[in-house]
């Protein structure tokens, strides 16, 4: 038995904010003081190479729960290939408030509308700076909770700027549920605009720094099959150079009748693996190997990663799984996916 699953009962008695802050000082005090080197062997994986990177293994961990980057080190000791950080936007922001965070346990889901809280991006430039880390860094980005979406190109490139120097690829993340109309950036003519200003930021600041850092867009697991056929579309038309597929979900009839189901927000975890992968399968179907796909979504599995890598994801992430099968998930996908 290993030590995660000897906390994880003490850790599921608390509040899951609760639980995900404790979390997280303990990872950080376990990789200061060594602890995690002596009882974590790192899996054997094959590296992939995916918009131009070589990933040293397939399994990342994906954004949201390191929003700020304060444990870079402590993920990195874990295993992962690489590690996306935030979402972080231009100002600080408290987001909504607490509870905020909610496990669905019966069907091993998570609900959150933490609203894009974090310390702000300067803030998460300094913990970047402060890491050890030297590997694969994501950082996910956002706008503000009060910039109007007819402003919200300008948080993306006020951010996008700031992190280009310090990261290996940039996320930008139009497809939370819980900041206000954010999803409607996903809309045609709306991403179309927003991901040529993008492209055209992403030209200036790779002649400016003499290196070039691709550009991902994290989408939806709520959209049907034209939406996915559009914004596929459009990251081909972009030459934008990955996708996330998905985000959490809005909808409940997978955990009808569970407790915490009916608290608002976005669900991920188990009930998501299925709307997740359709999306993957429908991007992939329509892109045909145009621009690479990193699947999320409901991965608790090894079984599961594979599911997403044969609907045509090159890399995965993984968040509710970590919560509900702690670090080992990491070693069982590795060892998987081989």
């Amino acid at each position: 038995m290993d030590i995660y699953s000897l906390a994880k009962p003490l850790l599921f008695q608390l509040d899951a904010e609760a639980a995900h802050d404790l979390t997280l000082k303990a990872l950080k005090y376990a990789e200061k003081s060594g602890l995690l080197n002596l009882c974590n062997t790192l899996p054997a994986c094959e590296p992939r190479q995916v918009m131009g990177i070589t990933f040293p293994n397939a399994v990342g961990l994906a954004a949201g729960l390191d929003k700020n980057g304060a444990v870079i080190d402590g993920m990195a000791a874990l295993g992962f290939g690489f590690i996306e950080i935030g979402t972080v936007t231009p100002r600080p922001q408290s987001g909504n408030p607490r509870p905020r965070l909610f496990r669905v346990k019966e069907a091993q889901g998570i609900v959150n509308r933490f609203g894009f809280n974090n310390l702000g991006v300067d803030n998460l430039i300094d913990n970047v700076k402060a890491a050890k880390y030297s590997g694969v860094l994501g950082i996910n980005i956002g706008k503000n909770f009060d910039t109007p979406n007819e402003k919200a190109v300008d948080d993306y490139l006020i951010c996008m700027q700031k992190v280009y120097a310090h990261a290996s690829y940039i996320t930008v993340n139009i497809s939370s549920p819980n900041t206000k109309n954010l999803r409607a950036l996903q809309e045609k003519e709306a991403l179309s605009v927003l991901l040529a200003r993008l492209k055209l930021e992403q030209t200036k600041l790779a002649d400016s720094y003499g290196r070039y850092v691709p550009i991902a867009l994290k989408i939806a697991p709520d959209l049907n099959l034209e939406q996915v056929n559009e914004i596929a579309d459009l990251l081909a038309a972009h030459k934008i150079d990955a996708v996330i597929a998905t985000n959490t979900t809005l909808a409940r009839d997978m955990v009808q009748g569970l407790k915490n189901a009916d608290e608002s927000g976005g669900l991920s975890g188990a009930p998501v693996r299925e709307k997740s992968t359709l999306v993957i399968q429908q991007l992939s179907h329509r892109l045909q190997g145009a621009v690479p796909i990193i699947g999320v979504g409901g991965i608790l599995s090894g079984a599961d990663a594979v599911e997403k890598i044969a609907a045509g994801a090159s890399l995965v992430q993984v968040y509710s799984g970590l919560i509900y099968k702690g670090p080992g998930l990491i070693r069982d996908i590795c060892k998987t996916l081989g």
